[in-house]
């Protein structure tokens, strides 16, 4: 095993925060795969213990490490960045250390169109089921994972194929898109150039993406810091903590205000203000915590 060190991180709260789907707990530590490398990791302190199946020098496995758990990421300049309101602060101090994980642009995409109305357990089952039945597999310290398919492979599988791994209608929209990824008509590489705006408006073209999941894969898949995803858990939060004298208001309007109000960082306060919704509900907070709204929205 090699030492990498990794100051101001949580492994075990970054991978078990709606981000990815397809790390499962072993020993001290997690197994799981980065593109096609097999890999062990525990954390110890500020030192992250790693194993590698596969054979990269200790070198190159340190900086894939460091570059998948976004080691590199200014996180204290980033925490720093948030609004200063009760809602923000309650989130970012429960979530010190989760970082944004940068993921395989293809593994990202497919996985999102996966989730669509999923909980992250059901999301869990599905990616499992697409890498054992379609993955490759790969051993690490006695054990089998399996890489995530691509393209190419989901292209090549049957509707009930793919609805076997427990899809459902998601089955038509993951083939259609593996069809023009894994074509090449659609490529993702190539789209890391574009401005986010027209990232976001090649993506919500591909079949089964809409907003949320294209803001997912935009921040992810392409390390867009500002993209906002907004599902349900975000919704909640947003109408009952930044909006709560407005009963209905229109989505477009919370997308303007996710955008203005929570800036260039918008997608790691995103993802503090998701992981602390989903583990403590949005109606467990403090008394205090439900006094203090945000002062900039108006009724």
């Amino acid at each position: 095993m090699i030492e990498i060190s990794a100051p101001d991180f949580d492994l075990a709260m970054t991978l078990d925060s709606g981000q990815v789907f397809h790390w499962q707990k072993a020993d001290k530590g997690f197994l799981g795969t980065i593109g096609d490398l097999p890999v062990y990791v525990e954390q110890r302190g500020d030192v992250l213990k790693v194993r590698c199946g596969a054979a990269p020098s200790p070198r190159a496995l340190t900086k894939i490490i460091a570059h998948y758990f976004a080691l590199d990421h200014l996180l204290a300049e980033i925490c720093a960045s948030f609004p200063d309101d009760a809602v923000m602060n309650a989130a970012r101090d429960f979530c010190r250390g989760l970082r944004i994980i940068r993921q395989p642009k293809w593994e990202c995409l497919a996985t999102f169109i996966c989730s669509s109305m999923k909980q992250v357990a059901h999301i869990r089952q599905i990616s499992l089921a697409l890498r054992k039945r379609f993955g490759e597999p790969r051993q690490i310290g006695g054990r089998v994972l399996y890489t995530f398919p691509s393209a190419q492979r989901i292209a090549r599988a049957s509707e009930k194929q793919l609805r076997a791994c427990a899809l459902g209608y998601r089955a038509k929209h993951l083939g259609a898109t593996a069809q023009l990824v894994g074509s090449g008509e659609c490529n993702l590489e190539e789209w890391s150039a574009l401005s986010d705006a027209d990232l976001r408006k090649h993506l919500c073209a591909l079949p089964g993406v809409g907003a949320k999941i294209a803001n997912c894969v935009m921040l992810f898949g392409y390390e867009r810091l500002r993209a906002f995803p907004i599902d349900v858990w975000i919704e909640r939060v947003l109408r009952e903590r930044y909006f709560p004298r407005q009963k209905n208001i229109a989505a477009q309007r919370l997308r303007e205000f996710c955008e203005a109000y929570f800036g260039e960082h918008g997608g790691y306060a995103q993802q503090y203000l998701f992981h602390h919704a989903r583990v403590n509900g949005t109606r467990n907070e403090t008394n205090s915590m439900n006094r203090a709204q945000p002062q900039v929205v108006s009724g």
